[in-house]
């Protein structure tokens, strides 16, 4: 079921993230880093549902059967993410290694003075969207996310920095609406990852990567309603401390016309799913849904 990433337990105990946390703040990233290889093994080993889902991936991106190697890249690059989260957060930018691609669409849109909608996906870390600031100082970035998922990591994150928590947005909050609108209206950027369905989602379905997929409808939608430009945002992790932060203009403004309403959300969503494959083919070890993503079992 396109849903299942929301049931997945949390892997990990919370005493293995704040052992992490804690030798990467106070010994250093590089001894952390060496923790991921046991914790790719225990992935390769005790993971099996999220072990068929990197293969399925993998295979489709990659062109050819993938190994168990290639999918303990994939954990691994995974495990690499979430740690430089740590540091992220923390505002330890400076040991980040950063390939800019289309910046001038950035740039572009910060100049308009308008709000706007990063459009992205769980491919790579969307985290690094907090090093934007180093880019302009002008930029304010608010993130839309599900809180309740990957709890313990999320509230580790809080610890490290409190003021992580006045950039998200929770999905399913009462007001989330009203605080995206509010962000928009003062110029801000607001980040949202379109490649997950929830319960309760509208979605649609797309060609992706060779089959179809269930995406949900939900960015497009409330990009029609609120009228604003859609910058799609990819922050592809290249290995060791170096990062790729692609932006790409997607709409000036995504219109949806009433009597062609499922037709147009369907057209805007495919459009956003050929931009995923493109990148998602650029950079598979970068794809994070260990899940059954194509509902094939």
């Amino acid at each position: 079921m396109t849903t299942r990433w929301s049931r997945q337990s949390e892997r990990g105990s919370r005493l293995l993230v704040l052992l992490i946390g804690w030798i990467t703040l106070h010994v250093g990233r590089w001894a952390a880093r060496l923790l991921l290889y046991p914790i790719t093994l225990y992935f390769i080993l005790t993971a099996r549902e999220q072990g068929l889902a990197s293969r399925r991936f993998l295979s489709r991106a990659l062109g050819h059967n993938a190994s168990w190697w290639n999918v303990a890249r994939h954990f691994h690059c995974f495990a690499g993410t979430i740690l430089d989260r740590m540091c992220l957060v923390t505002g330890d930018h400076r040991r980040f290694d950063l390939r800019m691609h289309g910046v001038e669409a950035l740039r572009e849109q910060i100049a308009t003075g308008r709000g706007c909608i990063l459009l992205g996906a769980h491919l790579g870390s969307f985290e690094v969207m907090r090093m934007l600031a180093m880019i302009d100082d002008r930029v304010d970035v608010k993130v839309l996310m599900y809180e309740n998922h990957n709890a313990t990591l999320t509230g580790f994150l809080y610890s490290l920095n409190p003021q992580f928590s006045e950039s998200i947005i929770p999905i399913g909050s009462v007001n989330a609406l009203l605080r995206v609108q509010e962000c928009i209206g003062r110029g801000a950027m607001v980040g949202i990852l379109g490649d997950r369905v929830a319960e309760n989602d509208k979605t649609t379905r797309c060609r992706f990567l060779g089959r179809e997929a269930t995406m949900p409808s939900g960015p497009v939608l409330l990009a029609s309603m609120l009228k604003v430009p859609v910058l799609l945002f990819f922050g592809l992790y290249l290995g060791n401390n170096r990062y790729a932060l692609h932006f790409e203009l997607f709409a000036d403004e995504i219109a949806i016309r009433r009597e062609h309403r499922d037709e147009d959300i369907r057209l805007w969503t495919q459009r956003y799913a050929d931009r995923l494959e493109h990148y998602a083919r650029l950079a598979p070890y970068n794809w994070f849904n260990f899940y059954d993503f194509w509902g094939e079992s």
